[in-house]
């Protein structure tokens, strides 16, 4: 976390600045990284506006800059800047999506989950983090090399911001419904499964100390537990993964993060594994250029160096 140089702040004249402003500044406090202010605006009707806040920044201490631009779409505006400056980390808030107009168009938010090639933080609430739960989401069940890395990267990053904030750290994973005809007969009982996830947990629970009362295994659908978990434990943040599900070329990622971003009442940070974010920047950038250095902007993987073997 500490490796963070840049941070892309978008801001929005129509939403309270407060609730950005106040992730944006404690993450700077901690990483002494500069804030780059975004206005996504075609128009560019916001020059008073982020000149204001700018200086206000400024008179603060922190390190800030700013600008406002178009390139098409919302997403395609954020990625644009966030390859452009360089930042290791987006930090944006959201509005609960339309439900008439999310069955016809893929928000612009889903959007930028799926091609960002930063960790997202998407602000919520104004629950301090200070004194907080953090809730770090795993898919325990998958033991791939891929899952791994990603799963080393949520928690280890739920640790450091716990950490930070003074906070206590939990861990969570859904499991499936027992199947009596599995030929696993691991995975014919209930029990039997949660002990398995435990397991699979152990690691991790001995790294990061967490202790059993936090480690929350519970069945049913990650987009329907996760939500739950988080609001019984009144989590500040929950920080859960992406991994692509039908190949890199798609640019497609597991969606349990867009399902559950109306439904969370908690700020969320959605990391995803390092060959995923080179991909994405070799989307991003432009044809005529090369890709931004993929350590730059690789926030999960910097500090801990948890990158699958090639």
């Amino acid at each position: 976390m500490h490796t963070i140089r840049n941070t892309l702040v978008v801001v929005d004249s129509q939403q309270s600045e407060d609730l950005v402003l106040n992730r944006a500044k404690m993450i700077a406090n901690a990483t002494r990284s500069h804030l780059h202010l975004l206005a996504c605006d075609k128009q560019h009707k916001h020059s008073s506006y982020l000149n204001d806040m700018q200086g206000a920044l400024a008179q603060e201490g922190y390190s800030v800059s700013a600008e406002q631009a178009w390139h098409g779409s919302p997403h395609k505006t954020i990625i644009a800047a966030q390859q452009a400056q360089g930042c290791g980390l987006v930090i944006k808030q959201h509005l609960p999506d339309n439900p008439l107009l999310k069955g016809l168009l893929t928000p612009e938010d889903w959007k930028l989950l799926r091609y960002c090639p930063s960790p997202v933080l998407i602000v919520k609430t104004a629950r301090p983090w200070t004194g907080g739960t953090i809730l770090a989401a795993v898919d325990a069940g998958n033991s791939d090399v891929e899952h791994r890395v990603l799963h080393s990267g949520i928690v280890s990053h739920g640790y450091d911001i716990a950490k930070l904030a003074g906070g206590t750290l939990h861990m969570m994973s859904a499991h499936p419904y027992p199947l009596l005809s599995a030929a696993n007969p691991v995975l014919q009982l209930k029990e039997s499964i949660q002990g398995f996830y435990r397991d699979l947990c152990k690691t991790f629970q001995a790294q990061f100390h967490i202790s059993d009362d936090r480690l929350h295994i519970e069945e049913g659908s990650a987009d329907v537990l996760i939500p739950y978990v988080a609001h019984k434990l009144e989590a500040a943040l929950t920080v859960i993964g992406s991994v692509a599900r039908s190949g890199l070329s798609g640019a497609l990622i597991g969606n349990t993060a867009e399902m559950i971003l109306d439904t969370l009442d908690s700020d969320v940070l959605v990391l995803k594994p390092y060959d995923i974010i080179t991909h994405l920047e070799e989307l991003a950038a432009p044809s005529s250029s090369p890709s931004l250095d993929p350590a730059a902007c690789s926030w999960p993987y910097n500090h801990h160096n948890h990158r699958p073997h090639t």
